[in-house]
């Protein structure tokens, strides 16, 4: 029997995906969260087998989102579900350890039964938006732009208001690095300021802004 777990922050998608998974036979969900407190604690007292997550939890970037549920449950294979199906993003969650991502705009139950038997065959797995957008992305010009987490920490200090010179301080590094950090950042989100910068990379859930 193959163990899944079930983190969205909607409820609805939950009931779908566990309605999808359990008309298998072969698969049992033992544990969903709406949120990523929620869910570590369901994967330090549950044993899985397929880790499946939205690209979006309150409060928690994807990229962090799946390094925490690495270090909780190593030997997981990991699926996101996301709306976005940013290629960059896809390739920078693969390069961390993802199995597959799903894109919510492909069909739920014809994709999510063939990513579960993928990933757990310890193969990847697009589904079709996914891989497409994934191709464009590995063409463009912003292909080796990566969100390391030297360049996420630029992002939140810059999301909560930091000038450069304050950033370098705080990240114990030179002023100079920071700038340079933050050109490719713009890079990466396809922005011409940081006011742009915070803006695109608040729509894509990489930070939260708050009134």
């Amino acid at each position: 029997m193959i163990r899944i777990i079930i983190a969205d922050d909607c409820d609805l998608t939950i009931r779908g995906a566990a309605a999808v998974l359990e008309g298998d036979h072969r698969l049992t969900v033992v544990g969903t969260a709406r949120d990523m407190n929620t869910l570590l604690e369901t994967l330090h007292t549950m044993s899985s087998d397929v880790v499946l997550i939205n690209e979006w939890l309150y409060n928690t970037d994807i990229l962090s989102a799946v390094g925490q549920v690495r270090a909780a449950a190593p030997l997981a294979r990991i699926i996101v579900m996301g709306s976005l199906s940013d290629g960059l993003l896809i390739r920078d969650l693969f390069a961390l350890g993802v199995g597959g991502y799903l894109c919510k705009s492909d069909d739920l139950e014809t994709h999510l039964l063939t990513a579960v038997d993928t990933v757990m065959r310890d193969r990847p797995y697009l589904s079709p938006t996914a891989n497409a957008e994934y191709l464009v992305a590995m063409q463009s010009p912003r292909r080796d732009c990566h969100l390391d987490e030297e360049a996420r920490s630029v992002l939140r200090l810059l999301a909560n208001g930091f000038h450069v010179a304050e950033i370098a301080r705080q990240l114990k590094t030179s002023v100079r690095r920071v700038y340079w950090v933050r050109h490719k950042l713009r890079e990466r989100f396809g922005a011409t300021t940081n006011e742009h910068l915070i803006s695109r990379a608040a729509q894509e859930g990489f930070i939260f802004l708050t009134d």
